[in-house]
């Protein structure tokens, strides 16, 4: 079996000059959230912007729904990758970066894709359950992602995707040791979901991690 890379800074340099190229205002979320501190931990990597841009366009998506919209690095990312008759609809209960993200997508001209619904993701969830997506993409409080999986169940077309970020939570799942609480409840989230007959699952250590479900 082979053996799977350490992913250093110089060689993430490399795959990322001989990947796809990251639209002009994507670039410019990451260079104004590296001016924010430590919670520019909270936006997605370069990896996984590309492979939500490919699994989109692949997958023939056109109806997303983001749970955690953060300054909207993931969504303008999917909203890019959208045809033109696509629509997002993005959670995020945080007025002030929401602005910020409205900003860039009206600057990138996919403003008219997505619509932001600024209040508790659990309540706006319960709102939309009328409505079915192609696609679910989780980046939100951890502590509720079982409560989010749960209800993107019920809002994902069959064979539609549900995909999960941060579910390696720095590398500390794997560590027994650890009980921090919200390494213990993502470490009990991934094991609820491998155990799911519903979906068929993998995850993949991009960023870091990413969990891909098929609903069945």
């Amino acid at each position: 079996m082979g053996k799977n890379l350490e992913i250093t800074e110089k060689l993430q340099k490399y795959i990322d000059n001989f990947s796809l190229k990251l639209n002009p205002v994507q670039q410019e979320i990451i260079d104004y959230n590296n001016k924010l501190g430590d919670i520019k931990r909270m936006q997605i990597s370069t990896s996984q912007c590309h492979f939500l841009y490919l699994i989109i366009k692949i997958s023939n998506i056109k109806n997303v729904l983001e749970i955690g919209t953060f300054t909207g690095l993931s969504t303008l990312t999917m909203a890019l990758a959208l045809p033109d008759d696509g629509k997002l609809i993005a959670l995020d209960k945080n007025e002030e970066t929401n602005k910020v993200a409205i900003g860039f997508f009206k600057k990138a001209n996919q403003d008219n894709k997505i619509k932001i619904i600024t209040k508790a993701a659990l309540q706006s969830l319960d709102d939309l359950k009328n409505n079915k997506f192609d696609m679910v993409f989780i980046d939100a409080d951890k502590m509720n992602y079982k409560e989010y999986y749960e209800k993107s169940l019920n809002l994902v077309n069959k064979d539609g995707l549900i995909i999960i970020d941060n579910v390696l939570w720095h590398g500390e799942v794997s560590d027994e040791d650890n009980t921090n609480k919200f390494t213990l409840n993502i470490r009990n989230f991934n094991t609820y979901v491998s155990k799911d007959k519903r979906v068929e699952q993998i995850i993949l250590p991009l960023g870091d991690g990413m969990t891909i479900c098929r609903v069945l």
